[in-house]
């Protein structure tokens, strides 16, 4: 099996895409899930290994990152796209909801990043070109969320992380975040919602996920760029 690619939170929507887009290049992955939507058994049948997940307790990602271990001893690269999309109306108790955004969005990246380091200097070993980690925060980031302070701040940490480790694995390792805004609404979001979250960019679309495709695909080509974070938001920091 050659080096593959993790990508974590592969069963639906951004995380999906990414696989059937590594799939498509013939480039081995391995996606985690922790609900098993119907998209994880069709990425299966396609030769996606497939492991399930639960980043919610230490023990989780523990016992993650040794399932993972058994299917490979290097990896190309660590795609962080597992996330939770919680505010402050929906959860009365804010000290629950405050760990868990900051579990799932900082420190399950955090132990993964330190767990998988080896495998990925492995990866560099053998093919003489930097890994990648690749952190899916958010536009949020910038200025806050009065409606998810939880959720903003986490991927504030993770936006941090980004240079931090960075500067801890380089030149081996690249680490690299992506920040996108509105990238493909939801099923049930309504068309009111839907007009008033387009006016909030510059381009007013609703690109899709071939923009975060380009974006990863750009960071993993090149040899150069480590610790920044590419804005996919649509000039919306512009409005």
């Amino acid at each position: 099996m050659t080096s593959p690619i993790l990508i974590t939170g592969a069963g639906q929507r951004i995380g999906l895409a990414l696989a059937k887009h590594f799939i498509a290049q013939g480039q081995a992955i391995i996606v985690t899930y922790r609900t098993r939507h119907p998209a994880i058994d069709e990425l299966s049948g396609h030769g996606a290994v497939c492991v399930y997940a639960d980043f919610s307790t230490d023990n989780g990602i523990n016992e993650f990152v040794s399932q993972l271990k058994l299917h490979t001893n290097s990896l190309k690269a660590v795609i962080h796209n597992a996330s939770s999309w919680d505010c402050e109306a929906n959860n009365p108790d804010s000290s629950t909801l405050f760990d868990n955004m900051m579990r799932i969005h900082a420190k399950a990246p955090y132990l993964i990043n330190l767990a998988l380091s080896e495998l990925l200097l492995n990866f560099q070993q053998q093919q003489q070109h930097p890994a990648d980690i690749i952190h899916l925060t958010d536009y949020v980031v910038e200025k806050g969320s009065p409606k998810h302070i939880a959720y903003a701040a986490s991927k504030a940490a993770l936006e941090n992380m980004t240079k931090s480790f960075a500067a801890k694995f380089a030149p081996n390792i690249k680490v690299n975040a992506i920040a996108p805004s509105l990238i493909i609404f939801n099923d049930h979001d309504s068309d009111e919602y839907r007009e008033k979250t387009l006016k909030k960019s510059l381009m007013g679309i609703e690109p899709g996920c071939r923009e975060i495709i380009n974006s990863v695909d750009l960071l993993l080509s090149s040899h150069y760029i480590t610790g920044r974070s590419l804005p996919v938001d649509g000039g919306r920091h512009l409005k």
